[in-house]
């Protein structure tokens, strides 16, 4: 992994908050739509279904796909369930996400699964599913950097001497990206799990580790643009590569603060959720000035990139739906969103099935493709009304 010893334009600090315009930029395209609840449910059904066939229910894995990502298509399968007010896919998620979790018992060092397992228990309300979350959070858990590790300079499951301080500020918080003795990097993907069971269940454990790592973010992951970084090392806290900016750092981090910011009342975490929400939706990074999101594009292979809109996408929905006191930062959401979902719908449509290309063209069926649309058609039933 290539590394950088500085990175140009990031601005740590604990109070960082930048005050961001909520308007809609007029150069979006088709940033409405008028399909009623009913089309919306039917769309998004068709696109889920004609993915159904590349599923191996002997373990849970999508034929096309990697393993995070054939996670992410139960996810979207729970989701459909839980904001449509169905069972449609309930069976095929439990089943699939159980066959996943006992031919990979350890397995999902970036919760993942874990995260499905929680859509599907907000979905179905069954506790096994919560009991899996909970299970993979605790394995998790393992490669958090504590406060006590910070100061000491070393974690239980690393082999090597960590960095307590990075630029200033304490590493606490962080957690190691891959669960092998001698893997130095630290990411920002794994936070938003322990928000969510600290609401589920109450316990103040969750509580304190969503907050540790949501300060974490705060205070080292931040770009001078608003957006979040990748990854740093956890030996020597050189960072990943200046271009290595992708949408699904933010998504996950702006889904973790929605609860976070629920569950704690703590007004610092709605403050920065709302700001990166919409730094994130302008950002020229992965989009031109129409909206539409152009990363993770391949026609040909499949990408972890193609993957991470799709991330981006559903953490925009739960900041919506968590933002009912905030109709401007509703309207910037559901407007971004139907961009989306008008691309895919008219420029990159083959059928029920679409392109990884978001601009289009249309193409043949594949299966990164179809997974990264799922999302988008998921959560325009939700983000628009009625």
């Amino acid at each position: 992994m290539t590394r950088l010893a500085l990175f140009v334009g990031l601005l740590p600090s604990l109070s960082l908050v930048f005050a961001q315009d909520l308007g809609v930029p007029t150069t979006w395209r088709e940033f409405n739509n008028s399909r009623l609840l009913a089309e919306r449910i039917s769309i998004a059904k068709s696109a889920i279904d004609t993915i159904l066939p590349q599923l191996d229910t002997s373990n849970g894995q999508f034929d096309g796909i990697g393993f995070w990502q054939s996670a992410n298509v139960f996810s979207s399968m729970a989701n459909f369930d839980h904001l449509a007010s169905s069972t449609v896919y309930k069976d095929q998620v439990i089943n699939g996400l159980t066959a996943a979790y006992e031919t990979y018992p350890n397995f999902d060092p970036n919760g993942w699964w874990a995260t499905a397992s929680y859509y599907a228990y907000r979905a179905y309300g069954d506790s096994t599913m919560l009991s899996m979350a909970v299970a993979i959070w605790t394995r998790v858990s393992n490669y958090v950097v504590s406060v006590a590790d910070a100061k000491a300079g070393t974690q239980p499951n690393k082999d090597f001497t960590i960095a307590g301080t990075c630029y200033g500020e304490t590493m606490a918080g962080g957690v190691f990206w891959r669960p092998t003795s001698d893997d130095t990097g630290i990411n920002s993907i794994t936070t938003g799990l322990s928000a969510y069971l600290a609401e589920t269940t109450g316990d103040s454990t969750y509580t304190a580790a969503a907050t540790l790592s949501a300060q974490w973010i705060q205070n080292l992951q931040i770009s001078s643009s608003g957006i979040i970084l990748d990854g740093v090392s956890g030996a020597d806290c050189t960072r990943t590569a200046a271009s290595w900016l992708f949408t699904y750092n933010s998504g996950k981090y702006i889904e973790g603060l929605s609860v976070l910011k629920d569950v704690t009342g703590a007004a610092i975490w709605k403050s920065l959720m709302t700001n990166i929400t919409a730094a994130a939706v302008k950002s020229p990074v992965w989009q031109g000035s129409n909206g539409i999101i152009t990363e993770g594009a391949s026609k040909t292979s499949d990408n972890d990139g193609v993957g991470f809109k799709a991330i981006f996408i559903r953490g925009l929905d739960e900041v919506s739906v968590r933002s009912a006191d905030n109709s401007a930062l509703q309207i910037l959401i559901h407007s971004y969103n139907d961009v989306q979902y008008n691309a895919l719908l008219e420029l990159a449509a083959n059928g029920t099935s679409y392109s990884p290309s978001w601009p289009g063209p249309a193409q043949e069926f594949t299966t990164w493709g179809q997974m990264a649309a799922l999302d988008v058609m998921v959560t325009a039933i939700n983000t628009n009304s009625p």
